[in-house]
């Protein structure tokens, strides 16, 4: 043992026990050793917006149901580029502008079923008024992701630097049509741009009681999860237990081989690019109930599923569900619990994440090496 620290395992050991050393650090930063912010100032560095989970145990147990919450909506949208991206290697650049568009659809049809204007109570809202559009939304990206697919991609099927250059001319065009023409009703400025708020049925108004140092949380987050958990359930079953998906994962494993045997991968792989953006609106409906969604925000979806999928690994559904819980949790916590000073920095912390594990597993952390 002490020969084999002498030639050299000693220099692959450190980066790992610094890398442990950082993780501690940050679990017991936000458990005890953070502080509640000052009354004068932005106080030193152990001051935040929250004080730590043993001060305060009811903000942390809200901060970290917001993340997990927030993972399922990550899930959704990036399980649907980790179909297209990570399983069949197409490089869709147009999955966040999928995501604005869905947003647009589902709040117009929305608006024409309540007949109201832009803030609707939750109240004024029955299920099927969220639901139906959520589904024609759903349909009609799925309608241009087959269109995209057949028309654009399926001719360069193998080719990056085309495919890449051909959604992202695809996603500037959908982003600046929506921009154009889309909310007719309802406008609103955010962001410096027009964005659009859809309405949960009445459940975000609704609060649970956890009986948990008095925490009462949302029941439209608890349904945003829901949500994630079942797709993620109804991709697993459909990818491992149906002819379609087996089918799948043996065209990406060896496309040739399949073709030979009579099967027409095209006509799979159409499916699953479909399915992917119909995710992806899935996602756009979801996002657009639980805040706005406006023009700028395809470029942050398309950046998060990336991370959530690089951080993953490529072709993982596991994957992609480890990172989206990764991805939420830093992103969330490094915004509740960063001193007050360094809040802004909030986002270098998710690069750091994306970066920590490609150091250690650069095929992400369910990918498949090579």
């Amino acid at each position: 043992m002490l020969e084999r620290l002498r030639h050299g395992d000693v220099g692959q050991l450190a980066p790992k026990i610094v890398a442990g050393a950082l993780v501690a650090f940050a679990i017991l930063y936000v458990v005890v050793i953070t502080q509640p912010p000052p009354e004068i100032g932005n106080g030193g560095w152990r001051n935040t917006t929250f004080g730590s989970a043993i001060h305060d145990p009811g903000s942390f147990l809200q901060i970290l149901l917001d993340a997990i919450t927030f993972a399922g909506l990550l899930f959704i949208v990036a399980s649907g580029f980790s179909l297209i991206f990570g399983l069949m290697r197409v490089v869709n650049m147009a999955h966040g502008s999928f995501y604005l568009l869905a947003g647009y659809i589902a709040y117009e049809i929305q608006q024409q079923m309540t007949g109201e204007g832009f803030a609707i109570a939750g109240t004024d809202v029955n299920t099927w008024e969220w639901v139906l559009p959520m589904l024609v939304a759903a349909g009609c990206v799925a309608v241009v992701g087959l269109l995209v697919q057949q028309l654009l991609l399926s001719w360069n099927q193998g080719q990056d630097l085309r495919q890449a250059l051909i959604t992202i001319a695809v996603s500037v065009i959908i982003a600046d049509q929506v921009i154009a023409h889309f909310p007719r009703t309802g406008v609103f400025q955010a962001g410096g741009g027009n964005a659009v708020s859809m309405t949960w049925p009445g459940w975000t108004e609704r609060r649970v009681d956890l009986e948990l140092w008095g925490v009462q949380y949302s029941l439209a987050r608890l349904a945003m999860l829901a949500l994630g958990v079942a797709v993620g359930i109804a991709l697993w079953l459909w990818l491992y237990r149906t002819k379609t998906g087996m089918v799948i994962r043996a065209g990406v494993d060896d496309q040739q081989m399949t073709a030979s045997l009579g099967i027409n991968i095209h006509r799979t792989f159409a499916i699953a690019f479909v399915v992917g953006a119909a995710l992806a609106a899935m996602g756009g409906t979801v996002g657009a109930s639980q805040g706005v969604v406006g023009s700028g925000q395809d470029t942050q979806w398309l950046l998060n599923s990336l991370v959530v999928v690089i951080v993953g690994g490529m072709g993982s559904l596991l994957g992609a569900a480890a990172g989206s819980v990764l991805y939420a949790l830093v992103l969330t916590f490094s915004a509740a619990y960063l001193p007050l000073s360094a809040t802004q920095y909030s986002i270098v912390l998710t690069f750091g994440l994306l970066a920590f594990v490609l150091a250690f597993r650069p095929q992400g952390l369910f990918g498949r090496a090579g």
